[in-house]
Parts: C-alpha cells; sequence; structure tokens
C-alpha cells in the first residue's frame, strides 16, 4: 500500500473481505494493494491488463466490498489524486484520462473552485499585523533577496520586478551562472531573504535559509505548511493553499500573497516611493514602451 494516501477505508475494505473473494477477484484486489496508485489513473481494461485478469473481474471485485462498479470504486482514488496524494506523473495521466472520458467541463470546474478555494484559505490563515511587520522588516532592509527555483522562480522574479518599478534594493536569486547560497554570501542583519517552496521542498532553498540565518539574515518563509522548514526556520512565516486538479502546485495563492506583501511594503515606505513609480511610468511613456490609447 504505497505511494498513495487514499483513505484506507478502501484498502481495508479489500483485506476484510479478502477471503470471500474468488482467486480472479484476489488478483485483481492485490493488484490494489500493492499499486493504489493506478487506479485512480487507469481505466477498467488497462489496469485489468496490468493485473492479468479480465475487465470484468474488477468489476464484480468492486461490488463485492460494497461499491456499485469499478467507476464507483475508483472515484476515491481518483479525489486522491486531485488532492495530491500521488506522484506529479500520475496527475499527469489523470488529466489525460479526464480530457478522454470528456470530463473536461468537470476539469474546469475543479480548477476555478481550487483557484477560488486557495486564495480563501491563504487569505484567512494571514492577518495583516503578520503582513505587516514583514513589510516593515523588508522596507528597512539595505538588501531584499527574494529566492525561489522551478515553477517559484518565475513568482520570484515577477515580485522584484513590480518592487523595482519604484526601490532599488530588491534582487531575486539565483543569479544566472550562480547558486543562491553564493548571491547570500555578504548578506548580514542588515538584509532580507524572501524564501518560497512547496512540497517537495527544494534542498537548495532550505540550505540558503540556513546560512542565511547563520548570517543573522531576516527570512521572509512562503511555503503550504506550518511545518515546512521554510515557515519554520523564518522570521516571518506565511502559509499558502496550493492544492489543485493539476498536477504541480498551484501559484495563486502564492502571486497573491506576494502582491499583497509588496502593496504593504509600499504602505509602509516613504512618499518618496510613489513619485519613484510615477517618474518610472512617466519615462516609459516617453521612450514609447507604451501602446498610447487611440484621443
Amino acid at each position: 500500500m504505497k505511494n498513495t494516501n487514499v483513505s484506507s477505508t478502501v484498502l481495508e475494505r479489500l483485506t476484510e473481505e479478502w477471503d470471500a473473494l474468488t482467486p480472479e477477484a484476489q488478483k485483481a484486489a492485490r493488484y490494489v494493494l500493492e499499486h493504489p496508485a493506478d487506479v485512480g489513473v487507469s481505466t477498467v481494461r488497462e489496469i485489468a491488463d496490468a493485473a492479468k485478469v479480465k475487465p470484468n473481474t474488477f468489476v464484480r471485485m468492486a461490488r463485492q466490498v460494497g461499491f456499485e462498479g469499478y467507476e464507483d470504486f475508483r472515484a476515491p482514488f481518483r479525489e486522491a489524486i486531485r488532492r495530491g496524494g500521488v506522484s506529479f506523473p500520475d496527475r499527469a495521466r489523470w488529466l489525460q484520462d479526464i480530457s478522454k472520458s470528456g470530463e473536461l467541463g468537470v476539469l474546469y470546474a475543479d480548477m476555478a473552485a481550487a483557484a477560488i478555494r486557495n486564495i480563501e484559505e491563504t487569505f484567512a490563515g494571514i492577518d495583516a499585523i503578520g503582513l505587516e511587520a514583514a513589510a516593515q522588516a523588508i522596507w528597512k532592509s539595505r538588501q531584499v533577496f527574494t529566492l525561489g527555483v522551478g515553477v517559484n522562480n518565475a513568482n520570484a522574479r515577477n515580485f522584484t520586478y513590480l518592487a523595482s518599478t519604484g526601490m532599488k534594493q530588491f534582487h531575486t536569486i539565483p543569479r544566472p551562472g550562480s547558486t543562491p547560497v553564493d548571491d547570500l554570501a555578504w548578506a548580514d542583519s542588515q538584509d532580507v531573504l524572501i524564501a518560497m517552496t512547496c512540497k517537495p521542498y527544494r534542498t537548495e532553498v532550505i540550505e540558503a535559509i540556513r546560512i542565511a540565518r547563520e548570517q543573522g539574515v531576516t527570512i521572509v518563509g512562503i511555503s503550504d505548511s506550518p511545518a515546512s522548514p521554510a515557515v519554520l526556520n523564518a522570521d516571518h512565516g506565511f502559509v499558502v493553499a496550493v492544492d489543485t486538479p493539476q498536477f504541480f502546485p498551484s501559484s495563486v495563492s502564492t502571486i497573491a500573497l506576494l502582491e499583497t506583501l509588496l502593496s504593504f511594503v509600499v504602505a509602509v515606505s516613504s512618499e518618496e516611493i510613489v513619485e519613484r513609480v510615477e517618474k518610472f511610468h512617466k519615462r516609459r511613456h516617453q521612450l514609447g514602451l507604451y501602446a498610447e490609447e487611440p484621443e
């Protein structure tokens, strides 16, 4: 029973009813117990071929343990995939299975619902006091290093890009050709590191946090669990909800949190920042970087 966090109820039913199953049904049940992650991503024919039994055997097995049929039996396994209980490749196969089944409307609804739910859960667990404390630390710092790798590298760069319209001390790391720990070589108690990582946690991010702490850097950690090393080792920790039907963690709530954090930084900053932002955008218009609206 590995590689899944499907509710143990279904798997327990199989073991409890084992003696009542026919030899062929036991072969099907054995395959499920040993490969539970396959159930949510396979059609009845595919899983029957893998178990070396006939498709009807899986249907009969499902009914013998209290389900209406194979699809009813498979539902908890598919739900576990939707909630992130199996590997990325399994979730990718599940998405393709949805497409083949003509269930893209369900996927659309699930994606929309997950995005809204993630935003709600994230902001329900964060308060303005915590955000203001982090924003004050960022504003008063000498330099701000925003660290993200993989998909979070784009989130980090977006944050730095937005901040740079009014402030100069923001840097995204790792820089091209460098490593996070090298980029933090001269950072100290005057600086802030904003570090983000979600399960499975990236080792280079966790190591950078550890070294930055040793150097006295203030840590703002963003992750998907209060037990994440990125949050546990942070001076200011924020937990984001990342659940999605997709096969990778959602960035929706991370981006929303970063945008909110930046708005707090601007709110606690000097009036000079507003003037800088205005000057930055005026310069862009003068250089012809924006398409002018017709009069």
